[in-house]
């Protein structure tokens, strides 16, 4: 997916004029957004279990793959596999002894890998969460770069992803959770990637916990995208050579309305919260796949590799890996946290 240089200021006011063709229904009031071992894993220590949970849609900890031919029985597509390893699990891994190896040779040519799942009902709000870890020494020369999860509706045509071509409300909207490798120090400043139909530019918007959004920075940036009720959180990147807990939520708008969010944690902390979104205008653009993802259009600097482990779809707040020595008993009826809407 190609990235377009930012453009000079004195050319965006156009493109934030098209911010209000639409004049669409404010949201309510945001709900609080639940935040640490409060969330689906809490019911199940270890995560032993979690796929049988009634919130969850998918969940593979890659245990019970012990080749490519048992990955391609779990995930519906595997791109690019000559690039894929399950890989003995670090001692520092989450759990397990197994974990998904992304590897890139070093190269000028673009190349992608990764795994992607077709949902088997399309689902209005997305909660994915996965535990990934950078090489100690990964490092990327150019700026096109895709390297964490995506969360899309009909982003994929005949399986064939749609870049450059914008959404427009009707088809198709696609979030992806990643690290933006022009800004900030390797991998670069988490964001979410974001076709939607006020994006800016043709191949998509970074929207950055501060409130960032690039390539149209400060004439798109803030409450001017989120709404008087956005709160800004600091830009960072995650640390190289060890392994996070990363989860995000896409919630679909109810069409005619701006009410929906994209929030993203990082070890089970809310690290940013993207209110006021209009992401389609029909009630039937659902999302439908979800995946992994590793694609960088030029790594001439030097091979990369990273991991990806403990892969769980569902349609609440899903959290850590609980402590697997815990004794609970939750009821699945029941959230641990107090607001039952996530």
């Amino acid at each position: 997916m190609k990235k377009l240089p930012m453009r000079p200021l004195a050319s965006l006011l156009v493109a934030v004029s098209l911010l209000h063709v639409f004049s669409l229904a404010s949201a309510a009031a945001l709900e609080p957004l639940p935040e640490g071992d409060t969330g689906i894993a809490v019911r199940h220590p270890g995560d032993r279990g979690i796929a049988e949970d009634p919130a969850v849609r998918f969940a593979d900890d890659f245990e019970a793959s012990a080749s490519l031919a048992d990955l391609a029985q779990r995930w519906d597509v595997l791109i690019n596999a000559d690039h894929l390893e399950l890989a003995p699990e670090a001692a520092d891994g989450p759990r397990g002894a197994r974990s998904l190896q992304l590897r890139i040779p070093q190269q000028g040519q673009p190349l992608a890998t990764g795994v992607s799942k077709t949902l088997a009902e399309s689902q209005d709000r997305l909660f994915l969460r996965w535990y990934g870890k950078f090489e100690a020494d990964w490092r990327v020369a150019g700026n096109s770069v895709h390297n964490g999860a995506s969360i899309s509706a009909r982003y994929f045509v005949n399986g064939m992803a749609t870049p450059g071509q914008p959404a427009d409300g009707r088809n198709k909207f696609l979030v992806n959770f990643e690290s933006e490798n022009s800004v900030g120090d390797a991998p670069g400043h988490l964001n979410a990637y974001v076709y939607w139909p006020e994006q800016g530019d043709i191949w998509g918007d970074h929207f950055f916990p501060s409130g960032l959004v690039l390539p149209f920075s400060v004439a798109r940036s803030g409450v001017a995208t989120f709404g008087a009720d956005f709160v800004g959180r600091p830009d960072f990147a995650p640390e190289r050579g060890r392994w996070h807990c990363y989860e995000y939520m896409v919630q679909a708008n109810t069409p005619g309305r701006r009410d929906g969010r994209i929030a993203m944690w990082l070890d089970g902390a809310l690290i940013a919260d993207f209110p006021n979104l209009r992401l389609r205008d029909i009630a039937d653009l659902k999302i439908d796949r979800f995946g992994l993802d590793l694609y960088i259009a030029d790594n001439s600097a030097r091979a990369n590799r990273k991991w990806q482990d403990n892969v769980v779809a569902a349609t609440s707040y899903i959290g850590p890996i609980a402590d697997q020595h815990a004794i609970l008993y939750i009821p699945a009826a029941h959230q641990t946290f107090t607001r039952p809407h996530w």
